[in-house]
């Protein structure tokens, strides 16, 4: 098994932060690298719940994709199992600090030789969605 580590603080707190993750109209707005859109068929979130959806990419081509949702503990830990190629696990951890959150972004991936050849453009994609995620958090507007 292979790791991938991606950390940054959002100056925002961890409640912030977890709801922009566990909601899916925020989800779908963040998720995901620059460029990218999804279309959601299944958006069921809470432990054993599916995720099934499409991710457009920027090229026009469309990438498939099913996860389940393995933990969710509000508002420190998300923990997801993508089951399609490539598969592997993701959590997100959130600690509260001074200035509001460190997010840390773990993801194992069952097959060494993916994470192996496809690192650089993760890291990167990774950087790309937690921009997406502080920008939804930081100018989210709740209308309800």
């Amino acid at each position: 098994m292979q790791t991938l580590m991606t950390s940054r603080e959002i100056f925002a707190s961890p409640e912030q932060v977890f709801s922009a993750m566990v909601h899916p109209d925020r989800l779908a707005r963040w998720w995901g690298p620059s460029g990218f859109t999804n279309t959601f068929e299944v958006c069921d979130i809470r432990p054993g719940g599916q995720w099934i959806f499409t991710m457009h990419g920027p090229d026009g081509k469309n990438y498939k994709n099913e996860s389940r949702f393995v933990e969710i503990c509000p508002p420190h830990r998300f923990v997801i199992k993508h089951i399609c190629e490539p598969v592997f696990t993701a959590t997100f951890t959130l600690q509260a600090t001074e200035n509001g959150t460190m997010l840390e972004w773990l993801s194992v991936f069952e097959n060494e030789n993916f994470l192996k050849n496809a690192k650089d453009f993760l890291t990167n994609a990774n950087e790309q969605n937690i921009d997406r995620l502080t920008y939804e958090v930081m100018n989210y507007e709740d209308h309800n």
